[in-house]
């Protein structure tokens, strides 16, 4: 969210920001938000005076009937009625504004970092870098479920039956490979500096409100019937979440954290062939990674937290790439973002496996995350990645180290992790 000062003075940057992520139907929020902030203070100036002037009439009251003037005292004390009916329509106004204002707020999108790239859609999101040489083996690399079930690894008849689509069984050695991931991920972050957390996997409205858009909250979120609970689409909301309405001294910065969490998401929408199986699921787990910063150290950080993610994948043999998101595919509350993509040898192409977003103080200052800094209170950055996110991550673990007998091969990195088995057969 922006601060609305700063929409106050700049309403032309703000403008054009929303038309760099082609979102015209929202310039006339700018103008009316606005006129709204002109009556607030308006409003506001008034009802101020009128308290000051409550104060004053009240102190005349008590002189006048000190003295034995009661009628000029009655005269007054009705006047201080009158002023009261008007303080409070004023109060109620203040209010009904306040709410239509903040409304209005949350959907303004925040201002783009100047290096995103102006497209529409994914499809004009722009390459950054390949790391590692992507390889397409002369022997035929089968769809991932198909690999999985010649493991006995996966049944997803049985999750239909218990659970409906989007949900599966993991078994025997495809289990252990997906828990291997996870810890490994864990101990990669932990090696890194970053503190490892379990967060909560149910948040508070105010929480989801506070970490993403209106839009992106009904696409992805699941309701708790009768409570004020939802389940969490990655532990990224709980985590920011962690500092909600909190004042934190500058000393304490940076706040480096890697979390698990199962993730619940509704992946509303058709699905292509090549989405089915694991990829697009309702039900995944997932290491995340979060900081919580001064905002001269965001960009440094930001390009910090893909690098880990594409280091993590490269330690697994698996050719990855970064592509800088464009304008119209970024978030609303998002400056910049980087998504990581794996190479997959069976579609010869990449596909996404992990996305890192730099939020500005956007959610810091919808959720009241200010730092004590030496020069006053300021709204920290916040920004978070993925580490990695099985069983989407299996499908690249698993094509790219297939081999020809059709054994999968395990990295020394996960060894320690499997047992120490050097392959799957």
């Amino acid at each position: 969210m922006l601060d609305l000062k700063f929409v106050r003075e700049n309403p032309e940057v703000v403008k054009q920001n929303i038309k760099n992520k082609f979102q015209d139907d929202k310039l006339p929020l700018v103008d009316k938000v606005i006129e709204l902030d002109g009556k607030s203070r308006q409003a506001k100036a008034e009802a101020d005076n009128l308290r000051a002037s409550r104060n004053k009439l009240s102190k005349e009251i008590g002189a006048l009937m000190s003295q034995g003037k009661k009628e000029e005292a009655e005269e007054v004390k009705r006047q201080v009625g009158e002023n009261a009916k008007r303080l409070e329509e004023l109060e109620k106004t203040e209010k009904e504004l306040e709410e239509e204002i903040l409304k209005i707020m949350m959907t303004i999108p925040n201002i783009i970092d100047p290096t995103v790239p102006i497209g529409r859609n994914d499809s004009e999101n722009v390459e950054v870098q390949k790391y590692g040489d992507p390889v397409v083996p002369e022997y035929e690399i089968p769809y991932h479920t198909d690999i999985m079930e010649k493991f006995n690894g996966i049944d997803l008849d049985s999750a239909r039956k218990v659970a409906g689509n989007g949900f599966y069984y993991l078994m025997g050695d495809i289990a252990r490979l997906h828990s291997a991931v996870i810890s490994y991920a864990r101990d990669f972050m932990i090696n890194r500096g970053f503190t490892y957390c379990v967060p909560p996997f149910m948040i508070r409205s105010n929480v989801v409100t506070g970490v993403m858009s209106f839009a992106e909250m009904d696409a992805m979120m699941y309701k708790i019937e009768g409570e004020d609970l939802y389940l969490i689409g990655t532990s990224e909301h709980s985590m920011i979440g962690k500092f909600i309405d909190t004042i934190i001294p500058e000393e304490k910065l940076p706040q480096t954290l890697t979390s698990y969490s199962p993730c619940f998401r509704k992946e509303k929408g058709a699905h292509g062939l090549e989405e089915r199986g694991v990829y697009r699921i309702h039900q995944f787990e997932k290491q995340e990674m979060i900081v919580v910063c001064k905002p001269e150290e965001s960009k440094m950080w930001f390009e910090k937290l893909w690098q880990n993610t594409v280091d993590l994948f490269r330690s697994m043999d698996i050719p990855v790439r970064t592509l800088e998101c464009c304008s119209g595919d970024l978030a609303d509350l998002k400056v910049k973002s980087i998504d990581v993509e794996a190479w997959s040898p069976r579609q010869k192409k990449y596909f996404e496996v992990g996305s890192c977003s730099n939020l500005g103080d956007a959610q810091a200052r919808r959720l009241k995350i200010r730092v004590n800094g030496k020069e006053g209170k300021y709204f920290a950055h916040t920004l978070n990645n993925t580490v990695v996110a099985p069983p989407r991550m299996l499908i690249a673990f698993l094509e790219n180290n297939l081999q020809a007998d059709g054994s999968v091969r395990i990295p020394e990195v996960l060894r320690p992790y499997m047992g120490g088995m050097k392959e799957i057969r």
